[in-house]
């Protein structure tokens, strides 16, 4: 285990490289930051030429890689670290140095357990590109298909881990410090960044996650998810079919190309909102990097290391609350997060209504090209404190998406609008979904479920209820002596070793 002064140091570290560029200034004016905090931030840019703008995203880039994909977890909790900040570290494009291509070759030989020679028949040394994570290679295979080669770094998987520790560390110790920073729940952050950042070490996990994303995408044929290639791929080895487009960033390309961009971005806009409200399962880092167009006007994605899944229930709550505020139906919007728990009960439901009223109504006269979804999200957050509501992280990476998306749309269309867009495919799922063949078909297959369990009912009541002249009961237990151990301290011992030999099956059953 890491001992405090590893962890200390390590953060004064880091924390000196924030100051450097300003990062922390938001930290010190923060009326909601514990007075220790503070006190530190102060602390460690002593000396430092801090800039008037504070330059997040080149912060946690100055940092390393770890940091990197932090900060992308942070971009997505602008109620923990403030707007100004999230929208800056939305902009970390997770580029490092090329690891040279002899210790890629070498990973990749390790990995796939044979020479590469022997899967591809060329390999570009240059990488198309290189993240915090891993780097990409134009690739062929020894059949003639066109692949791109996704390389897990060496040494990647260490220095996560280290640093997880820490974050690990830092949020325990930011929680024991202020009631404000409890119900943010910082240390459920890091456990999030955590469980993503696994994922994205796992580049099986990863070709699962697209695997599955291209089923659920058939219902859009404009919206292409690239096959994976399994043979060639293991968990730190990623073969997947390559991808021959224009991204969606260099919006010259695609004027030129012929695109219809306003076709692009309504697709883009249904492909999101079918992953996220019809099939619960979305591509959580829909940048422009990550989305290139296709001819006949489609789109294609990569990159499904993080990826958020939603619950039907919970997808159901979001559609209501939508499209309520779609209409202006605050009273019902407010009584979805009751139902749904996301406010504590000893508020007023009105009340609630009333500051959604006030975060919805400037916008319903703007005109359609400056109504903007990210806005409303926005004041959305503003009023948690409020009404204490309590962080949820799959809503916070839905919003964080949803913004994305907006902001890739709008680049290819200012005219488009993701409410306009949304309503009538939110409106159709609410039909469906809560209309009354649905009521009547969830209550059909409730009932034929209940019907499958009694059966085994049945079974288990004659298990503990046996008939007359069935299997006899079990002879009673023979007495045995208790042996005393003599003074408290022995009794003591006793019940420790056997805490501890309980807390080492119960892990040993775990794993």
């Amino acid at each position: 285990m890491t001992s405090p002064i590893v962890h200390s140091w390590r953060l004064l570290k880091w924390g000196r490289i924030l100051a450097r560029h300003g990062a922390l200034r938001g930290i010190e004016r923060d009326p909601n930051t514990p007075a220790q905090v503070r006190r530190l931030a102060r602390i460690a840019r002593l000396g430092a030429r801090v800039p008037a703008v504070p330059r997040y995203a080149d912060a946690f880039q100055a940092i390393g890689p770890a940091a990197i994909k932090l900060g992308q977890t942070l971009a997505t909790r602008p109620d923990l670290v403030g707007e100004a900040a999230a929208h800056d570290l939305l902009r970390l494009q997770d580029q490092l140095p090329a690891v040279p291509y002899e210790t890629i070759e070498q990973a990749m030989r390790a990995s796939l357990g044979r020479d590469p020679a022997t899967l591809f028949s060329r390999i570009e040394e240059t990488p198309v590109g290189a993240a915090s994570i891993a780097q990409v290679h134009r690739a062929v295979t020894t059949d003639g298909r066109q692949v791109a080669v996704k390389v897990l770094r060496p040494g990647v998987e260490e220095d996560f881990a280290r640093a997880i520790d820490t974050y690990q560390w830092a949020a325990a110790q930011l929680e024991a410090l202020s009631p404000e920073a409890r119900r943010l729940r910082p240390r459920l952050t890091i456990e999030n960044f955590r469980r993503w950042t696994l994922r994205e070490l796992n580049f099986r996990r990863e070709a699962a996650s697209a695997s599955e994303l291209a089923e659920a995408m058939t219902a859009e044929p404009d919206f292409m998810v690239p096959a994976i290639d399994w043979q060639r791929s293991t968990a730190k080895v990623l073969t997947i079919e390559w991808i021959d487009g224009i991204k969606l960033s260099d919006r010259a390309a695609l004027v030129a190309a012929g695109y219809d961009l306003p076709k692009l971005a309504q697709t883009l806009v249904r492909a999101f909102l079918r992953q996220a409200i019809a099939e619960g399962f979305f591509h959580a880092d829909m940048h422009q990097g990550n989305l290139f167009a296709l001819p006949g006007d489609r789109i294609a994605a990569i990159d499904f290391g993080i990826m958020g899944r939603i619950d039907r229930r919970a997808r159901v709550w979001l559609a209501e609350i939508l499209y309520g505020l779609i209409t202006g139906n605050y009273k019902r919007v407010a009584e979805i997060h009751f139902e749904a728990g996301y406010v504590p009960a000893h508020h007023n439901v009105a009340e609630f209504a009333t500051a959604l009223r006030a975060v919805g109504e400037p916008m319903r006269g703007l005109p359609v090209k400056d109504m903007s979804i990210g806005m409303m999200l926005d004041g959305l957050f503003s009023i948690t404190r409020d009404f204490d509501m309590v962080t949820q992280p799959h809503l916070l990476l839905l919003q964080k998406t949803m913004v994305m998306v907006e902001g890739v749309a709008t680049s290819l269309d200012p005219n488009i609008n993701l409410w306009d867009s949304a309503a009538p495919f939110v409106r159709e799922w609410i039909r469906t979904e809560l209309g009354p063949e649905a009521a009547i078909a969830d209550r059909l297959i409730l009932d034929l479920k209940t019907l499958a369990r009694l059966p085994d009912l049945v079974r288990r009541i004659e298990a503990r209820y046996p008939a007359p002249g069935g299997e006899p009961p079990a002879p009673p237990l023979r007495q045995v002596e208790v042996v005393r151990l003599g003074g408290g301290w022995r009794y003591a011992a006793v019940a420790i070793l056997s805490a501890v030999a309980a807390v080492g099956a119960t892990v040993a059953l775990i794993h």
